[in-house]
């Protein structure tokens, strides 16, 4: 149940963001096969696809010499897209059994609401990168970064995820049908992804995919964590620092427009 503590606005804000968050982590560990499937393709990416294509860095291009070093960072921000595109879901299940309607007659902030899942799926992100990121040192990843580094790449991670996360509750109180919502994710996941640097070198890609890339969050997430994790270029790595929280504050605001609407709808 809700409890408020007194205070100010602001203080109601996080408490109630705090209970919610963590009734969305209650429901992850009663099933917590979820994270474990999730992390299914990303162990396919780097077992198979990254010993299938090891010697593809002696093409000139690459960072460095090994190309489990160079793909374990985009797979970890492949998983964080994925992992938020579907943060949306339990919003749509919550509409269906009644959870939102019941919240929305309780005291408690509207925000929190959006905040809590978009918190939660972070979290959840955090959890997947580090057993991504521990997979990849096992495979022979090595990075340059430091501990700092490979913090920052987790953190990237999960602030991408964020984005994406809010911007499927959005989608998600706008359609109220998973049908819909997964037909949205689908349709923007494999673009987004394969117009990034995930899988290969930038200066291999065509121009007309590079100029592309220039434009997608998802490419700006990679670069940044390959980045963090290489040691190299730190100017590039808070530039693209940047953009992403641009990008996950336009998706929370689109986010709290769609809710906006659906409290309007009811």
């Amino acid at each position: 149940m809700l409890v408020r503590r007194d205070g100010k606005a602001m203080s109601w804000f996080l408490w109630d963001t705090w209970q919610l968050t963590w009734r969305q982590i209650l429901r992850t560990l009663r099933l917590p096969i979820w994270i474990a499937v999730s992390l299914v393709q990303p162990i396919i990416w780097l077992g198979l696809y990254g010993q299938l294509f090891r010697r593809i860095v002696e093409l000139p291009g690459f960072q460095t010499t090994s190309y489990i070093t160079f793909l374990t960072p985009g797979v970890m921000i492949m998983t964080a897209f994925f992992g938020g595109g579907w943060a949306g879901m339990s919003m749509i299940d919550d509409h269906d059994q009644g959870v939102l309607s019941r919240l929305l007659a309780t005291p408690a902030s509207r925000g929190a609401i959006i905040a809590a899942r978009v918190l939660h799926t972070a979290l959840t992100v955090l959890i997947q990168s580090g057993l991504i990121l521990a997979l990849g040192l096992i495979l022979g990843a090595r990075f340059h970064g430091g501990a700092l580094g490979l913090i920052s790449v987790m953190l990237i991670a999960a602030l991408l995820a964020s984005g994406i996360g809010a911007l499927s509750c959005g989608v998600g109180l706008l359609a109220r049908r998973e049908e819909t919502l997964i037909a949205v994710m689908n349709f923007l996941s494999m673009p987004l992804t394969f117009l990034s640097t995930a899988f290969i070198a930038a200066p291999l890609m065509p121009r007309w995919i590079r100029a592309l890339a220039r434009i997608n969050p998802v490419n700006w997430a990679v670069e940044a964590a390959r980045g963090a994790a290489l040691g190299t270029d730190s100017g590039m790595v808070l530039t693209r620092l940047a953009l992403l929280a641009v990008f996950t504050i336009v998706c929370c605001l689109l986010a709290t427009l769609a809710f906006r609407r659906y409290q309007r709808a009811l």
